[in-house]
């Protein structure tokens, strides 16, 4: 998940845009011939001679073959990692955003706590958490130059601002959160202000309530490249190499304007027409197309290269409750009613997955993982019926094939639990050892953040109760 925002709003906001992709294509005055074919790069993709294209399929499924519960952590600290902390930062809440780094797992708590552990030792490095009044929003790795950044509230300003500080991993691994520095102190990010981060581009937008300006900054040295001072936009939509400005909608039509990400260039401006008396459910831009859809109207997918229309009936697609887009793929994902569907863009049903009824009906994208080769997604879903060992309200972590919809693997219950003669000595050690006290129905119970360590193969589930638990091999 390569880009978010975070509003100042009195919780995270549930909503936001994920970006999944893992290098930028240009596209812009590209001729037809150098637009990407969805149907001959899927084929390629599948016959590709490179390491986990090929035997995609087989090499997930035994990645994932004998993942069992492992460890677990705790970002409840009942002494409070500091006596002077807000009353609230010292209760037990749900983990709402997990990330890791270099050996190191990041928890977030609703409460606005957030810890770090270490997987070498699987000790609790320290809290990040630097002052006492301190609530923590929202995290982002910058794999630029190896830090986390941290965005926050305070009490002391009335939790009204939102307020960016970058530590480097290797501070935070010695325990010394503290020797961070601020960003951005020159913009006011009070509410509805926003601060955006951008890893597919390389790039920061913030947006500055009280002036109304935007502002770019390289997400490398955090320097400012440029800014937008115009009070009539109303969104800006990011893609790779290019932003969309949504300026307010006019009678019966909405202005727009696409720019260059790296220096803010106008490209192209136009007028796209709308119908005068029905809502706008979203407008968003991917490469080289459009995609608006206005309430009980058919979605509509605009090249703005040469202004061809593309319809898809209302009927066939329905306004989902959130995107996720495959740059590589020219393909991307809705979720709708906690299923979850496959995209082109002409407009056409690719995929719907087979045995992935997600667990949350909200969608939240921070129980959802998208691999960086963009061909798998995990995601914390309702266990199988006929899972007879399953207890409570127990649901399974499910990896399914993004081109195909086929479910590859499946952390249950009944195929998490290895009896006594299935554990080898080495692992029969670490169970004794092992600081788990939750069992496996109950670390497969009310889920609340996924992530997928890739580099480790190593998934991390967090809970309502303030609970990690660590799922490896």
């Amino acid at each position: 998940m390569d880009g978010k925002r975070v509003g100042v709003s009195p919780r995270p906001c549930s909503g936001r845009r994920v970006v999944a992709s893992k290098k930028r294509r240009r596209w812009w005055g590209c001729g037809g011939e150098e637009c990407v074919n969805s149907v001959k790069k899927l084929l390629r993709r599948e016959i590709c001679s490179k390491r986990d294209r090929a035997f995609s399929i087989s090499d997930a499924q035994e990645r994932f073959r004998n993942i069992r519960l492992q460890e677990e952590y705790d970002t409840h600290d009942p002494k409070g990692h500091c006596s002077t902390v807000l009353s609230f930062l010292r209760k037990r809440s749900k983990i709402i955003e997990i990330v890791a780094a270099r050996d190191i797992v990041f928890a977030l708590a609703q409460s606005g706590v957030c810890a770090a552990f270490s997987r070498e030792t699987n000790e609790r490095i320290c809290f990040l958490n630097v002052s006492p009044d301190e609530v923590i929003r929202s995290l982002f790795y910058n794999k630029n130059n190896d830090s986390l950044i941290t965005v926050s509230v305070y009490a002391s300003d009335n939790y009204s601002s939102l307020k960016c500080r970058t530590t480097r991993i290797e501070y935070i691994r010695r325990g010394k959160p503290d020797a961070g520095f601020a960003l951005f102190e020159s913009e006011s990010l009070k509410w509805p202000g926003f601060v955006e981060f951008d890893d597919v581009n390389g790039k920061v937008l913030t947006y500055s309530a009280q002036d109304s300006i935007y502002k770019v900054f390289d997400l490398k040295n955090y320097t400012m490249l440029y800014s937008i001072s115009d009070k009539n936009v109303q969104e800006i939509k990011i893609s790779p190499g290019i932003m969309l400005l949504i300026f307010n909608k006019a009678s019966g039509h909405v202005p727009l304007k696409i720019l260059s990400i790296e220096d803010g260039t106008v490209l192209k401006s136009f007028n796209h027409l709308l119908h005068r008396k029905k809502k706008v459910d979203f407008i968003e831009q991917f490469n080289e197309k459009l995609l608006v859809k206005q309430e009980d109207e058919n979605l509509q997918i605009l090249d703005v290269r040469n202004f061809e229309l593309t319809e898809v009936s209302r009927t066939e697609f329905m306004t989902p409750s959130a995107f996720i887009f495959l740059y590589e793929n020219q393909l991307f994902l809705t979720f709708r009613n906690r299923t979850v569907a496959v995209w082109n863009f002409r407009g056409e049903l690719v995929t719907s997955f087979e045995d992935h009824l997600l667990w949350h009906p909200d969608c939240n994208t921070n129980n959802i993982y998208i691999t960086s080769d963009q061909d798998l997604i995990i995601s914390y879903c309702k266990a199988d019926s006929d899972d007879l060992l399953s207890e409570g309200n127990a649901g399974s972590i499910n990896v399914s094939n993004i081109l195909n919809g086929k479910c590859l693997a499946k952390i249950q219950v009944s195929n998490s639990c290895p009896s006594e003669d299935e554990l080898s000595g080495e692992a029969k050690k670490r169970a004794r050892s092992s600081r788990i006290r939750s069992k496996v129905a109950e670390a497969l119970e009310d889920i609340t953040a996924l992530f997928y360590d890739e580099e480790r193969n190593e998934i991390y589930t967090g809970n309502m109760h303030g609970l990690v638990h660590v799922w490896s091999n």
